[in-house]
């Protein structure tokens, strides 16, 4: 099976994890919270990437705490065994040693380390970001040739990304369709690319596709360095423009919302 790594410019948190961002109690946050039976079964990750998903987060989650306390504001994310790190660090050492404690978590194959230096968030903005994420949730669920299941999303400072195993398809779809919400900066996609073919094969139901249209010209993206399994974070040094249907264009691109 070929797949394409994706990092391109969540629905809602659980309960509990939205209530102590906001409350700012918990620096630290438990991105995607353990899903129903009904969403388990049509999940394109195995039952046991989903049950390590959130092992993942808990452990991750724990140990950044005992480790840096309220020093730090860090998100974990984590969807097929890759974790997305989001929020702010003081400093680039913390930023580096969050990255390294998650790396060494059993089953974590690969992380991406967007934690940013700077001050943590306001209550406001996270609000905000809360808001966000819903927006682009309800957006994906009234999209009738989309699979909203099929995508985790995150927001941080209006900073998107959208996780899943996708078709090029639905990943260019689904992109479009958070850069058009109110307040969205800029979309970030850590996507596992297949083809149609692979997905059917592996037992997953894909959406009807709509009907054909006019080429339109793809958004603009800027190429990043692809993140490497378990190792640094993308660089962000940029590239030439890049499709995500194109050969080749595999790693982290970004794409920035007019």
């Amino acid at each position: 099976m070929t797949r394409k790594l994706y990092v391109l410019p969540l629905y809602a948190l659980a309960a509990a994890s939205l209530a102590a961002a906001l409350s700012g109690c918990a620096p630290l946050v438990v991105g995607a919270a353990a899903v129903g039976t009904g969403m388990m079964v049509t999940d394109r990750r195995s039952s046991g990437a989903q049950v390590d998903d959130e092992s993942i987060q808990f452990r991750a989650s724990s140990r950044l705490g005992e480790q840096f306390g309220d020093k730090v504001h860090i998100n974990v994310t984590s969807y097929n065994r890759q974790v997305l790190l989001t929020g702010e660090a003081p400093n680039e050492q913390m930023k580096q040693q969050a990255e390294q404690t998650v790396t060494r978590i059993d089953n974590v194959r690969s992380v991406v380390n967007d934690i940013a230096v700077m001050a943590p968030t306001s209550l406001p903005q996270r609000s905000g970001d809360v808001f966000i994420t819903g927006k682009v949730r309800a957006s994906l669920v009234d999209a009738q040739d989309l699979q909203a299941n099929a995508f985790k999303v995150v927001t941080e400072r209006g900073n998107v990304y959208l996780m899943g195993r996708v078709t090029t398809r639905e990943a260019e779809r689904a992109t479009n369709i958070a850069r058009q919400i109110s307040g969205v900066q800029r979309v970030v996609r850590i996507f596992e690319v297949s083809s149609p073919e692979e997905l059917r094969s592996a037992g997953v139901d894909l959406p009807a596709e709509p009907a054909a249209r006019a080429n339109l010209a793809p958004p603009p993206v800027t190429n990043l360095a692809p993140a490497a399994p378990a190792s640094h974070p993308p660089s962000a040094e940029a590239g030439p423009p890049v499709s995500a249907s194109e050969p080749g264009a595999g790693g982290a691109v970004a794409t920035p919302v007019r």
